[in-house]
């Protein structure tokens, strides 16, 4: 009994390593938590992003809703059929809704930063962000 519960820990680990393993990581960017409010379930969470050029949030999605306010530079921003469903300038408003069938990744493609003012609105200790692998796509 013992060791049939040893294998399926086993197992379990394996595969969400695998899961992992096969996650793409952002690149060149830095985020800074403004404020956090949590209130009926659900944690408010306004932070400030930036996106060095070249840089890629990687492929992620999330457990609730977010909205966002370009600040500066561009964002290019790919659904998981590698399709552009935005491109984003200064002053710009955009929203990412939650869950799994929304995976998507954000790039700066350009020369200078992007920088970002998000609202996160998850469920109560939910991460910022899931990651996932590249559904196939030929970019980062």
């Amino acid at each position: 009994m013992r060791l049939a519960a040893l294998a399926g820990a086993v197992l379990t680990t394996v595969a969400l390593s695998a899961t992992t393993a096969n996650a793409t990581p952002p690149s060149g960017v830095t985020g800074t938590i403004i404020s956090k409010t949590t209130a009926g379930g659900k944690d408010y969470i306004l932070r400030e992003i930036t996106l060095a050029a070249g840089g890629t949030t990687g492929w992620h999605h999330h457990e609730g809703t977010l909205y966002a306010l370009v600040r500066s530079g561009t964002l290019t921003h790919n659904k998981s059929d590698c399709s552009i469903d935005g491109i984003y300038g200064p002053g710009s408003v955009f929203v990412e809704p939650a869950g799994e069938g929304n995976i998507h990744v954000g790039r700066n493609l350009g020369k200078t930063p992007v920088v970002l003012d998000v609202l996160y609105v998850l469920p109560e200790g939910a991460p910022l962000s899931v990651d996932e692998p590249n559904p196939g796509c030929d970019f980062q």
